[in-house]
């Protein structure tokens, strides 16, 4: 008999009893649907921190103190010193500009509103290093550093919360109770990428000149008088000076913290390693979570396996009659194998329409998450549920070819 018969054959098994079909194939369909959603969301995730963290700067490294899972004997602080050793061209020709921040929460207030932003103190070389574009007025520049100036570059999430009815530009507001004035506000970048470090909200930043957050702002200073900073973004000249432009960083500031023998106080990371790092953990979390949506397969299987059992019993006559009249083993068998099988595939279809459903339908409720189905995830669904019906119909197909056509024939 062909595999095409046998598919006919269980259709028309299915049909008779379309209800219990319906209730077998929900197991299925649950967890089929429930995979899918939770994969496409964890892709559609990682997909989109990725955008973001590349779309924080071009060719960009990241230098940061201390060192991530290894231990140094001693570990300075970056310094802004530190930056202008990495500035000057002699030191780093493979890189193009290089932009040291300061990063503090801080309260800023205007009139009776107020806020909680993120307060970056940032040299002029920001804008270009992490693409950080100003719409209205204009970004800090070089005389703000020399002389100190209290001005300030708001995020538009900042500017919806202190001005939502009136221009930003000019007005002065209050940073930790010192007074500054405002000179411009920045491009929106959405609620995601473009913090300091590995992201953040790039909306809520308030944007100050580096030398004026450190001595009028936070008030930080190393023993030796200089302003140490959160973190030194480097912008290299292209991609292919990224390495080179590591291995410079690297000799500048041992040379600097006088690393002799030690190891470095000091790690410098590129968006590549950022993107490895995010996507390694979002990974990790979705397949946890599709795996416990997978235990619903588990359990739909059980029910394929148990009413395909039933069948096998109700069917006890028409086997022997089979059998009677020339049906071989291997016919039986592929017939109640194949009848499992189109239940759990059946299943895993409806499964796969209901997940993308609800997964577009979860991105639409939250525009902040994005669904990803791709062609991986829904082989992946489709085999996973055919493996589930031939698993578990392989014992009641057995069974119902194993019968004697005698005894099958005497079966009420």
């Amino acid at each position: 008999m062909s595999i095409l018969e046998s598919v006919r054959i269980a259709l028309r098994a299915l049909a008779a009893n379309k209800l219990r079909a319906v209730l077998t194939m929900l197991g299925i369909i649950i967890g089929v649907a429930a995979v899918i959603a939770l994969l496409s969301l964890g892709q559609g995730v990682q997909a989109t921190v990725e955008e973001q963290i590349q779309g924080i700067g071009s060719d960009l490294l990241m230098v940061f103190s201390g060192t991530f899972g290894g231990e140094s004997v001693r570990i300075q602080p970056l310094t802004y010193r530190d930056a202008q050793a990495l500035a000057d061209p002699l030191n780093v020709p493979n890189a193009a500009a290089v932009a040291p921040v300061i990063q503090r929460n801080a309260t800023i207030v205007f009139g009776q509103r107020d806020g909680q932003p993120t307060v970056i103190g940032v040299t002029p070389e920001y804008a270009y290093v992490r693409n950080a574009n100003v719409v209205n007025g204009r970004f800090i520049e070089e005389g703000d550093l020399t002389t100190r100036s209290r001005v300030c570059v708001l995020g538009p999430e900042v500017v919806d919360t202190l001005f939502p009815d009136r221009d930003p530009l000019g007005q002065v507001v209050k940073i930790d109770n010192v007074p500054f004035r405002v000179v411009g506000v920045m491009e929106s970048k959405g609620g995601g990428g473009g913090g300091v470090g590995f992201g953040g909200n790039a909306d809520s930043n308030v944007y100050v000149p580096l030398t004026t957050a450190a001595t009028r702002l936070f008030g930080t200073r190393t023993v030796s008088g200089d302003f140490p900073v959160t973190i030194i973004n480097v912008a290299a000249l292209d991609q292919q000076s990224i390495d080179p432009a590591i291995e410079e960083i690297t000799d500048v500031l041992r040379e600097r913290h006088r690393l002799t023998y030690q190891d470095n106080d000091f790690t410098v990371l590129t968006q590549e390693d950022i993107i490895q790092v995010a996507g390694s953990i979002i990974s990790i979390l979705t397949i946890f979570l599709g795996a416990i949506a997978g235990i619903s397969l588990l359990v739909g299987g059980i029910g394929i396996m148990n009413i395909m059992l039933v069948s096998v019993t109700e069917r006890t006559r028409e086997i022997g009659i089979r059998k009677a009249v020339g049906a071989k083993r291997r016919d039986i068998l592929w017939q109640f194998l194949i009848e499992a099988m189109v239940l759990s595939v059946l299943g895993g279809l409806v499964g796969i329409a209901l997940g993308s459903f609800g997964a577009s339908m979860v991105a639409r409720l939250a525009p902040e998450l994005k669904a990803l189905l791709t062609p991986g995830v829904v082989l992946m669904a489709t085999g996973f549920s055919a493996a589930v019906g031939l698993f578990f119909g392989i014992y009641p197909a057995m069974r119902a070819a194993r019968l004697h056509p005698i005894d099958a024939l005497r079966y009420e």
